[in-house]
């Protein structure tokens, strides 16, 4: 046993330290990245911010709603493939360049990913997603998806430490998914002890995979526009959102009316509801690791979206980054005990 005894560090710890900014406007900052990926060789742009493959987020509705503001959607891993031959029949490039086939690792999972991927060359996105990314087990995944896409945009995870997503990049990944519990509806920290401070995770994780030439994708933990801005500042180069995202239209979930008002179902992907749903129930030799809440009906994701999407250009004003990949680069972080004021509620 032993005990590192360096502070790790969350969205809440931190703002942003404000620099000396020629730019006028928001409207001047580019948030367009566009990013070459290592193993596979393939281009895209686009905006890096990506619905979470949660079945009560990342819906083929979200897919399309976010692709006209060129973000991305992780395609949830529950649909058949009918839907799937369905929503590829009915979308344009411009969507299936922006969505991730999301799947398990299973022998079933990696035959229905050949299935999908085989349906238009548009697709080129694969998201290979586990609860613990430190199995051997994923690493071999990874090299087995990747020997049979080799022209595919492969990401893979969750970790939290340099160590595993060099060894995950080794084996093929383009972009590793880093977050282990921070997520809204995630119970893993309280369940298991587990986990990892997001914003440190994201710093850590982004200097081993872009030694290797490799991507990252900050998943979880993000409450505001604010934690968005910072998990980019961290060195992020996607930021995956899930409860942000979710109690929308667009998000897939169940709508329930209660005492006149609408409420959606959001839980996370290890809770007792999703298992319920997808699995037959909780198995004997292991616990629900997540949520269940009812969160108002927001309407369409896109007042939502560019709510964000306005509160990341204005954290690049503040400190002088004219482009989304300059923000990391003017980034300064400084450790605070409050971050707003709350004697009127909180925003």
């Amino acid at each position: 046993m032993r005990i590192e005894q360096d502070l790790k560090l969350g969205f809440k710890d931190v703002l942003f330290r404000p620099k000396r900014s020629n730019l006028k406007s928001r409207s001047q900052v580019e948030l367009t990245r566009e990013f070459t990926f290592k193993h596979s060789g393939r281009q895209w742009s686009g905006v890096p911010v990506i619905a979470a493959n949660m079945d009560s987020v990342g819906s083929f509705a979200m897919a399309k709603a976010l692709a006209e503001n060129g973000c991305m959607t992780a395609v949830h891993k529950h649909y058949t493939v009918e839907d799937w031959a369905a929503f590829v029949a009915e979308s344009d490039a411009q969507v299936l360049n922006n969505v991730m086939v999301s799947t398990g690792t299973s022998e079933a999972d990696f035959e229905k990913t050949q299935k999908i991927m085989a349906m238009s060359d548009e697709l080129i996105f694969i998201c290979i997603d586990i609860a613990n990314g430190y199995s051997e087990h994923l690493v071999e995944y990874v090299e087995r998806v990747r020997a049979e896409f080799p022209d595919k945009v492969i990401s893979a995870g969750n970790v939290v430490t340099g160590d595993m997503v060099e060894e995950l990049i080794l084996a093929g990944a383009d972009i590793v998914k880093v977050g282990i519990g921070p997520g809204s509806v995630c119970t893993t920290r309280v369940k298991t002890g587990v986990g990892y401070p997001q914003l440190s995770a994201i710093i850590e994780c982004a200097d081993a995979a872009h030694g290797l030439g490799g991507r990252i994708i900050g998943d979880g933990g993000c409450s505001c526009a604010g934690d968005v801005a910072k998990a980019f500042g961290g060195g992020a180069d996607f930021v995956m959102l899930g409860g942000m995202l979710a109690g929308h239209e667009e998000s897939g979930g169940e709508v329930v009316e209660q005492d006149g008002k609408q409420f959606m179902k959001f839980y996370g992907m290890s809770s007792q509801s999703a298992m319920d749903k997808h699995s037959g129930g909780v198995a004997k030799y292991r616990a629900a690791e997540g949520k269940t809440v009812m969160l108002p009906f927001r309407g369409s994701v896109h007042n939502t979206i560019a709510d964000i999407l306005g509160g990341v250009r204005s954290t690049c004003t503040y400190v002088g980054a004219a482009q989304l990949k300059e923000l990391t680069k003017r980034t300064t972080f400084i450790r605070v005990q409050e971050q707003e004021n709350n004697v009127f509620g909180k925003e």
